[in-house]
């Protein structure tokens, strides 16, 4: 069971890892367009894209933990936690 924690836990760490990266990614692409001179409208859509990339990915998140906590065996696994200041929010 211990190494099976182990396994939760890195794979928890990889995707917050991702999921924190992914909307910055989306804003230095958008960054580039606008740089270019390139189609305003798509580098407003991409902004608003990573915004709503890190909050979902925050949602998503609050859960993993809440359910790899479970996983863990704490029972009670709800979370005070502000887990915003994972996704500069």
């Amino acid at each position: 069971m211990k190494n099976e924690d182990n396994v939760i836990e890195e794979l928890l760490q990889e995707i917050s890892g991702l999921i924190g990266e992914y909307p910055k990614a989306i804003e230095r692409r958008a960054a580039a367009i606008q740089a270019m001179g390139k189609d305003p409208e798509l580098v407003e859509k991409l902004v608003k894209a990573a915004d709503t990339m890190r909050d979902s990915g925050n949602l998503y998140l609050t859960w993993a933990r809440h359910y790899a906590a479970l996983a863990e065996g704490n029972t009670d696994a709800s979370s005070d936690e502000d887990e915003t200041e994972d996704f500069d929010v």
